[in-house]
């Protein structure tokens, strides 16, 4: 299972916005949109979830349980910082933060 705050805050450590991650799993921004305004665990049918950790976890990000072994307790959400996707976007966040570019989100 999968928490709005979870997947809200999957969203800014790829630095994403919602219809990059519709379009990431196949969903629609009104999909993601709906998730997002969950009070606690996200709604959704099962093939719409499926494909939303599928894709968060094609991009980088473990979820985390509560009462999984971590550092810390609770829920929360961690980049895995060997996978593809994230060194991609991890570096390029540092090469621009080192040459002073910045990026606008629309």
């Amino acid at each position: 299972m999968i928490t709005a705050a979870q997947l809200r805050a999957a969203r800014v450590l790829l630095g994403i916005d919602r219809r990059q991650l519709a379009e990431m799993s196949g969903l629609s921004v009104p999909t993601i949109q709906r998730m997002e305004a969950s009070e606690a665990m996200v709604r959704g049918n099962v093939d719409s979830l499926m494909k939303l950790i599928t894709a968060l976890d094609a991009a980088g990000i473990e979820l985390i349980d509560e009462g999984a072994v971590s550092t810390a307790e609770g829920r929360g959400v961690r980049l895995k910082l060997n996978s593809g996707p994230a060194r991609i976007h991890l570096n390029n966040r540092i090469e621009d933060k080192a040459s002073g570019r910045m990026k606008v989100r629309k």
